[in-house]
């Protein structure tokens, strides 16, 4: 195709030797793939299209300017509207949806629809939702075992599992990702997990499970670390870190882009998000401050909320806005991610000398 199209190994090929390309074999491609083709001749205005700008377009790997050249080109289209396609299956119709849930531009959306193919599924977000799920059995043999369905968090021997962080086994690494596995009620459960569900899923399912599973995790370790610094006595329980990670930016991507974005009461929908995250943090923060059953045991810590939080609104806010983009050609994602592992290596080293320093009387261990 190369030497057939760019002789002279210009690195470019003409517009009108790209559109007779498109005119002969547009009919193998998607429908909304050649539409993106089409807007990327209609929008150069110097008669040549750059061979690897093709290249990457058909590997999915597009990057920040070529976007602009589509989007110009697109708007100078002004084709139909996914949204106005009809005679659509089920599954069809359930694509189109999360491209409309989750993407703020028409050309993605399109991008998007002709591109999913469910495979592979958005199988992190679902593990991680079972494994956690499978917590309530543990959460009803204790109620059994201690006598208490309520507030077991504090409990002497509900804190010797060995999946939750604990200030005294801080040095035991893989707490600081496990907590996740263990929550501090049916409620706190029954929240993380449809709110996964709910906003994990379709977040999964358009930017991939590398990129998702990243800000869940990045949450996570945020948040365990924070309480670490931050609430240096209490433990922490609760995937709250990954999910506030994820909905955070979620709702930061929309209101970034509120003008482009077209789901159905966005509005009203945002409102309830809020009240619900609302909800819970108020209640973690009234669970810590709650006097515990069994002193010196206190309640598990809400610093792990504000730290996914954190993580949400910066590398997450910069992964959603990048659809199909190289985040290595963003200056943003490399200043949040060195600030995040910034942080990162600070907790650590607090963790390893401040405790001895500061001479902290923690709780008992478990």
């Amino acid at each position: 195709l190369l030497s057939q199209f760019d002789p002279d190994n210009t690195g470019y090929i003409s517009t009108e030797k790209f559109r007779s390309l498109l005119q002969r074999h547009g009919s193998e491609l998607d429908p909304h793939k050649l539409e993106v083709l089409l807007a990327l001749a209609d929008s150069n205005s110097e008669g040549r299209i750059c061979y690897q700008d093709f290249v990457n377009l058909m590997s999915n790997k597009r990057s920040n300017s070529f976007r602009q050249a589509i989007l110009q080109g697109n708007r100078r289209l002004c084709s139909k509207a996914l949204l106005e396609e009809t005679g659509l299956s089920l599954s069809q119709r359930l694509i189109r949806h999360v491209a409309y849930e989750t993407l703020p531009r028409e050309i993605d959306r399109k991008w998007y629809y002709d591109s999913y193919s469910c495979c592979p599924p958005p199988w992190f977000m679902i593990t991680i939702t079972i494994v956690e799920a499978s917590s309530v059995a543990f959460f009803l043999y204790n109620g059994v075992v201690l006598d208490r369905f309520v507030l077991q968090v504090s409990h002497p021997l509900y804190l010797k599992n060995a999946l939750l962080y604990h200030p005294q086994l801080r040095a035991q690494a893989w707490r600081y990702l496990t907590y996740i596995f263990m929550h501090a009620g049916i409620e706190h459960l029954g929240l993380n997990v449809v709110l996964q569900l709910l906003v994990g899923v379709p977040l999964e399912m358009v930017h991939g499970a590398a990129r998702i599973s990243f800000v869940y995790v990045a949450g996570v370790v945020a948040g365990s670390l924070a309480v670490s610094v931050a609430d240096m006595r209490a433990p922490v329980v609760g995937s709250s870190g990954g999910v506030y990670a994820l909905v955070s930016a979620h709702l930061a991507n929309i209101v970034m882009n509120w003008s482009g974005m077209k789901c159905q009461f966005k509005l009203l929908r945002m409102a309830v998000a809020l009240i619900c995250m609302s909800f819970e943090f108020g209640r973690a923060v009234w669970l810590r401050f709650h006097p515990s059953a069994y002193p010196p045991c206190p309640h598990p810590s809400f610093m792990a909320h504000l730290g996914g939080v954190m993580v949400g609104i910066t590398l997450g806010v910069i992964i959603l806005r990048n659809y199909e983009q190289r985040l290595q050609d963003q200056t943003l994602w490399w200043i949040f991610l060195s600030i995040y592992v910034i942080f990162v290596l600070f907790a650590i080293f607090w963790n390893i000398f401040a405790y001895s320093l500061l001479d902290l009387k923690l709780p008992p261990p478990p």
